[in-house]
């Protein structure tokens, strides 16, 4: 498998390699190395609401410990060393997780996996926000009327405009500049450390008990110190992208500046906790007076990288949640040629639009704080389900899973309470936002099965007569030499009536080749292959995509190379039918007819059903048009609607009381 860097560049994800590393620095620790920049000041601001009852010293000293044993036992131990290992072919992140576990006969599981996805989305929003935001407000160090608003959104709104270009240009500079921001994190951390050098009994988890068990409001405290481990769950997603052994040789060197500047940022505020109240971030105040300026502009420059990382792991998340039907299809472009550098439109201006929300809506990232953690909690919590039912699959460790899922609900609910008491204070904003993501997944899963139910499928055999006589019905014109259909028949012979409906009633379709397109999903996120069944030699044909989760959906192109390799094998003619155009050697014509369904009788439908479709055809609204979904050019496409023909009217039927005939 080869790893592909946000710059393009490409390596093989399997072995440790420097630039494996070098990327892995660069665009899976954007997140949670960004940390820095809020957590201890978070912490502060929690002291007057929850830990006043210890001295300062103990308070920070108990908050260090938390942090260090958060950064240990939920970063290390659950993502690091557990949840790497569950890989689909390579690939890592809620979604992919779902995949090895789905086959279990537990069906509610698409439930837990849409809960994750979806949280993981509204977090993805407040992530870039809070971040960038932050780093710019270590500008009122120098001038205390900075316009930190209006910057952010001009910070945001670039990095989201610069997303339809690529980043192979900028993601060159990602591993680099994320080198020099841990670097200055370590030793600007380090250099205060013997400033109190008792801050070293931070790694005793005494002192971090101590805090639980002896601040009135502990659970505030732990509400911020969780910020520090927000990016774990980015960290597990990007698994495909740098692969395991690069990830983790890479965090060792990550954990280690992390807490380095913690603990500095720890004893800095030992003398100078008052200057917080006074706009200081710590994190700032660590760093001699010359490198103050130096240090925002590198903070800023990590914060876009955080929030570029974000972004991309939106996309990817997205277009594993089309594949595994949580989403409807949506145009994907590749703006630097390279697999790993997807763009999806309209979640791109989706998440911009957001993003400004939130900072209008909070102006200050410590108002922003309250919001933030909250549905990151609750994908970690649904991870740590999925991975439950993954150790539970491996025989030997079924008592493990056990002990997982007991020490990590436990570790995991608690983090949650302490983010859900924030719920009024900002957490509200992405709980709604996550939750309007996970009804429109439901719905969208749900629908399709509830309109599966009125589809009629028929044996295909049973309309090889008819289909032969119509292609040799000169009478009717010939509607295109080669025709496509797009079908979602899953078993072997059998086909959708409404593509008999338009080939025979809608308008009668005269071809000379018919070809029947059917997407069947594949568990390995990568598979890339098709097969072909001759149904009717010499006229109809069953092309079957095996697609992985991984594989985006262009079946126009997937269909061309189809074409070509048929005609190179004489299955099918090389040039036009049509003697004028066959003469120049011009290529047959193609034509694909994409069908909808139109109409359920509601009579049929609980109240359930209906609310589901009715948020169903909402979610389709704001997905693509099929044809730029599919991939396939909108000049050779025609849209049919079709009505689902195996609906029973009920017992009414309406009564004919005469029927008079006149004479001219």
């Amino acid at each position: 498998m080869s790893g592909i860097a946000e710059g393009g560049h490409l390596f093989n994800a399997k072995k440790l390699t420097a630039v494996g590393v070098l990327v892995s620095l660069g665009i899976v620790f954007g997140d949670i190395g960004t940390s820095p920049l809020y957590v201890m000041k978070a912490i502060v601001n929690a002291y007057s609401g929850g830990g006043a009852s210890l001295a300062f010293d103990e308070y920070i000293e108990g908050a260090l410990s938390c942090i260090i044993w958060t950064l240990t036992l939920q970063t290390t131990v659950k993502y690091v060393v557990i949840a790497l290992r569950a890989d689909n072919k390579g690939e890592g992140g809620i979604l992919s997780l779902y995949s090895l576990v789905k086959k279990l006969k537990k069906r509610w599981l698409y439930l837990i996996a849409i809960l994750g996805a979806s949280t993981l989305v509204a977090d993805s929003v407040i992530t870039p926000s809070l971040t960038v935001m932050s780093a710019v407000e270590g500008m009122k160090i120098f001038n205390p009327h900075t316009p930190v608003v209006t910057v952010t959104l001009i910070i945001l709104a670039v990095v989201f405009l610069v997303q339809q270009f690529g980043t192979a240009f900028i993601g060159k500079f990602f591993g680099p500049v994320m080198v020099l921001w841990f670097l200055v994190l370590g030793i600007s951390g380090a250099s205060h450390i013997f400033d109190h050098i008792d801050i070293l009994k931070a790694f005793n988890p005494y002192y971090a008990y101590n805090l639980i068990t002896h601040s009135p409001s502990a659970i505030i405290i732990m509400g911020a110190v969780f910020l520090c481990t927000t990016g774990a769950e980015a960290l597990y997603s990007d698994l495909g992208h740098c692969g395991i052994k690069n990830i983790r040789v890479s965090w060792v060197f990550v954990k280690a500046m992390l807490i380095l500047n913690y603990l500095g940022q720890g004893s800095w505020l030992l003398d100078h906790h008052h200057l917080v109240k006074q706009g200081i971030n710590p994190i700032f105040g660590i760093l001699p007076e010359w490198a103050i300026l130096p240090g925002v502009i590198l903070a800023t420059a990590a914060a876009i990288i955080a929030s570029q990382s974000v972004i991309t792991g939106s996309f990817t998340m997205f277009s594993e949640a089309m594949s595994v039907t949580f989403w409807p299809n949506q145009q994907i472009d590749y703006p630097s040629g390279v697999k790993g550098q997807m763009y999806i439109p309209r979640i791109n201006y989706g998440l911009m639009l957001l993003c400004f929300i939130v900072v209008l809506y909070f102006q200050r990232s410590e108002s922003m704080e309250a919001a933030y953690g909250l549905t990151i909690t609750i994908t970690m919590l649904m991870t740590t389900v999925l991975l439950f039912f993954w150790i539970g699959k491996i025989k030997k460790l079924k008592y493990l899973a056990i002990v997982f899922i007991s020490v990590y609900l436990f570790i995991e609910l608690g983090f949650f309470y302490a983010n859900v008491i924030k719920f009024f204070d900002g957490g509200w904003l992405t709980m709604v936002l996550g939750g309007f993501i996970a009804t429109c997944m439901y719905a969208w899963f749900n629908g399709r099965q509830i309109k599966a139910k009125f589809i009629k499928f028929v044996k295909l055999n049973d309309y090889i007569s008819t289909i032969k006589d119509l292609k040799l019905d000169e009478s009717i014109p010939k509607y295109a030499t080669n025709l496509a259909f797009l079908s979602r028949a899953k078993r072997e012979g059998e086909i959708e009536s409404k593509i008999i409906y338009s080939i025979m009633r809608k308008q009668p379709k005269r071809a000379d080749h018919y070809f029947i397109l059917n997407i069947i999903n594949q568990e390995d996120p990568f598979t890339f292959k098709y097969d072909v069944d001759e149904i009717m030699p010499g006229t109809i044909y069953r092309v079957n995509f095996l697609l992985g989760f991984k594989i985006d959906r262009r079946i126009n192109d997937y269909f061309d190379q189809v074409l070509a390799d048929l005609m190179e094998e004489g299955i099918i003619p090389s040039r036009s039918s049509h003697p004028s155009l066959r003469a120049h050697n011009i290529p047959p014509d193609l034509k694909y007819v994409i069908i909808d369904n139109t109409y359920i009788n509601d009579t049929l439908l609980t109240v359930k059903e209906k609310i589901t479709l009715n948020i169903y055809n909402f979610v389709k609204y704001i997905g693509s048009d099929d044809f730029k979904a599919w991939g396939v050019s909108p000049h050779n496409v025609v849209v049919e609607s079709a009505p689902l023909l195996d609906q029973k009217l009920g017992a009414n039927k309406i009564q004919q009381v005469a029927f008079r005939h006149y004479d001219a």
